[in-house]
């Protein structure tokens, strides 16, 4: 018996993408781009490490995050180190899914160019309303906060807390 339907509800789609300039080489800032090392370069990040056989970013590792209430679960579904490319398949249950890409190429003169790339899909009315809010301007405001705090983060080894990004 087939059981197959097509939903009657009908999901946003949305694709955001930002270049960051970060001041370090591209193997230095793919390093960040780990649910552990974030923790040290972006306050308040808020994970769990479910799985990972090395204990840092790898392909296949499951984390969980925890933001505005609610719990998104991760996958790194590409890690390719010489590349510098990281890709992560993301659920936050009862609102979205989302595709993310992070790309990294040498800008030059030890500067690194960060292509940062979401793709969000609604799961449900929640998740449209997410979309509804997932601006192009709030997108690019998040994205030049990443960017100001792994700047800061590779000045001073310091995370930049939110209150001074402004």
């Amino acid at each position: 018996m087939n059981t197959a339907r097509e939903s009657k509800f009908k999901a946003k789609r949305v694709t955001r993408q930002y270049v960051q300039k970060i001041n370090a080489a591209p193997s230095v800032v793919h390093a960040l781009i780990c649910p552990v090392k974030e923790a040290e370069w972006l306050e308040g990040w808020d994970y769990e490490l479910i799985f990972s056989q090395s204990g840092l970013a790898e392909y296949g590792c499951v984390f969980t995050s925890q933001s505005a209430g609610e719990e998104t679960i991760w996958i790194i579904t590409k890690r390719d180190d010489v590349r510098c490319e990281t890709e992560f398949a993301r659920i936050t249950p009862g609102s979205r899914a989302a595709l993310v890409a992070v790309s990294i190429h040498d800008g030059g003169h030890l500067t690194s160019r960060v292509t940062i790339r979401y793709t969000i899909t609604a799961l449900t009315e929640a998740g449209n309303q997410f979309i509804d809010n997932f601006t192009e301007e709030n997108f690019v405001k998040d994205m030049q906060f990443w960017e100001a705090t792994k700047n800061h983060y590779l000045k001073t080894g310091k995370a930049l807390p939110q209150t001074d990004a402004a």
